[in-house]
């Protein structure tokens, strides 16, 4: 599920009608990647989200006002502030089938365009001025790493390169659909339209074949030209005309998926009252308590379940385990028979004797259908099962503790993730362990984040793992053998490096340091934590363990109170 190019349009339609006409009065930068505007019209306040996230990129209006979530303010947030803030926006327009979203602010200033590309893997937020040269952008991308289009203060902008291979859906005839259903005919008709029609996503291509045959699976070979050209103008001829039905599907409480016109080849349909009441629900509140809190249950549900079966396995597992006097009390027992073999009368019930001189008498119960030769191999048998079986184990009780260990960093990642790919990433993590068996409900796949990179006043640098994965990264690939490794103790949390290469670390950073591994842990909710400090290279990976499961020594503890990278 992404944002899409008639997403876009209903978006533009729905900004278009209320926000046109109206002032920005204030710029926030709600998070490293995401831009929201206070708009002032039609006599109420509008906001609206402007993300450039790589996986989750969006534009749509929030029902809740948008609060600043960085420290410092960025380069664009600097030029926004004096250029946007206090412009009026004189038209909100998208290029023709492009997921591109350009607000048209007369300002004070000048005349400039807010550019929002929500695309996945290249999104981006630009500030342009009227002569077409960038301002400023949240994602600034140079000829390395694009040699088509440089995102760069100076540089003109350019807009995405048209989809020369692709046809306008509106002038699409029987003919031309025909022409492609038939050069693919085994291929999925759904995956024609995507590949050829422009505006046409991988869902949107599944709504038109289904609603033109019955299947949104069908073939390209089995699919009629005209029925399906026939929804596709039904359909694109109501999104030109600004006729959208916005709404979400929902499935176990979870909305799985989006869209400016019914679903009707997903259940759990639900119409919303605006394109961006649908995309709200689907990603989550930017702000509150709430904030991805409907993305986190299904998980924290399956962790739960995975936590309750590994509790009855330990249990049953401790419970077969023959402690020493039980496998002791099954050997005697098999010699006492061997000695005393010729002295049992047939169909002997049991043997009373000691196994020791002054001993106490045991009392073996035997078998009378078996002779005592019998009676002892099978005494023998069962004490050789039990020590088999008291050999292996101990290892199994070990490997479930430890997996039992894992489940618990992995519900500490959860309750500690701020967004959907950290969401995602726990998720991916059940999956891989077979605890989680139903489609990932925190959105695509995209790049996993890295760790957390605190720059103390005097320079030195700390990493902080805030979830398994990142972690073994902080531990051993961020840090050296003679950094200081800190983490809080008894609990699930992050691990922390302090790089000093092996130099004096004044007390107050190491101190900071503690504070960052208390919050980003299980404990960060109480008023002090302990929290072990040594040298990296004291720290050692678990053998066979999970991802960031390692041991260590030689620790000194240090308490403090938890506190964040903006807790000063």
């Amino acid at each position: 599920m992404y944002f899409d190019a008639v997403t876009a349009m209903a978006v533009v339609s729905e900004l278009s009608a209320l926000l046109v006409g109206g002032r920005v009065q204030d710029t926030v930068e709600v998070d490293p990647e995401t831009i929201g505007l206070e708009v002032y019209a039609s006599h109420r306040r509008h906001y609206v989200v402007l993300s450039a996230h790589q996986q989750f990129a969006r534009v749509h209006l929030s029902p809740d006002k948008l609060r600043r979530g960085v420290i410092t303010p960025s380069p664009l947030g600097l030029l926004l502030r004096r250029y946007v803030e206090g412009a009026w926006i004189s038209a909100i327009r998208q290029p023709p089938w492009e997921r591109v979203i350009i607000l048209e602010l007369d300002s004070p200033e000048g005349v400039f365009s807010l550019i929002a590309e929500p695309m996945e893997r290249r999104a981006n937020v630009l500030l342009v001025r009227h002569d077409g040269v960038i301002m400023d952008s949240l994602r600034r991308v140079g000829p390395r790493e694009n040699r088509v289009r440089v995102s760069l203060p100076g540089k003109p902008y350019e807009p995405p390169p048209p989809q020369r291979l692709k046809r306008d859906p509106l002038a699409l005839t029987p003919a031309l659909l025909g022409e492609m259903l038939d050069a693919n005919p085994g291929e999925r008709a759904r995956e024609v339209l995507t590949r050829g029609v422009l505006g046409i996503s991988p869902l949107l291509a599944r709504e038109i074949v289904f609603r033109a045959t019955g299947e949104a699976n069908a073939r390209a070979g089995d699919t009629a030209p005209r029925a399906l050209l026939a929804v596709l103008q039904e359909m694109f001829g109501a999104f030109r005309e600004g006729r959208f039905q916005p709404g979400v599907t929902r499935s176990a409480g979870t909305v799985t998926a989006y869209a400016a016109y019914p679903l009707t080849h997903l259940e759990g349909w639900e119409p919303t009252s605006g394109i961006s009441a649908a995309l709200v629900q689907y990603y989550g509140p930017l702000v509150g308590a709430d904030a991805y809190e409907a993305a986190r249950q299904p998980v924290r549900q399956a962790i739960a379940e995975a936590r309750t079966r590994l509790q009855k396995k330990l249990e049953s597992l401790r419970s077969g385990l023959q402690d020493d006097a039980t496998l002791e009390r099954l050997r005697q027992s098999g010699e006492l028979l061997l000695a005393y073999q010729y002295t049992l009368p047939p169909g002997a019930r049991e043997l009373r004797a000691a196994y020791e001189v002054d001993g106490p008498e045991l009392v073996i119960p035997l078998d009378p259908t078996l002779t005592p030769l019998e009676n002892a191999r099978r005494y023998f048998e069962q004490y050789e099962k039990a020590k088999r079986a008291r050999a292996g184990v101990p290892e199994l009780i070990a490997a479930a503790e430890q997996e039992l260990a894992y489940l618990d960093q992995l519900a500490t990642d959860l309750e500690l993730a701020t967004n959907w790919p950290e969401i995602g990433e726990v998720q991916e993590a059940l999956q891989q362990q077979g605890y989680w068996r139903g489609p990932r409900t925190a959105g695509p796949r995209g790049g996993l984040a890295g760790p957390l990179k605190v720059t103390t006043d005097s320079g030195h640098v700390i990493w902080i793992g805030r979830n398994a994965r990142q972690n073994d990264q902080v531990s051993f690939e961020k840090g050296g053998p003679a950094d200081l490794w800190l983490h809080a103790r008894g609990v699930p949390g992050a691990h922390v490096i302090i790089k000093s290469g092996g130099g004096d670390v004044p007390p107050e950073v190491i101190r900071r340091a503690a504070e960052l591994a208390a919050y980003y842990s299980a404990a960060r909710n109480e008023a002090r934590v302990l929290v072990d400090v040594t040298q990296r290279k004291y720290v050692r990976k678990i053998k066979g363990g999970k991802p960031g499961m390692v041991t260590y020594r030689n620790e000194t503890p240090i308490e403090v109170v938890p506190r964040g990278d903006q807790g000063r």
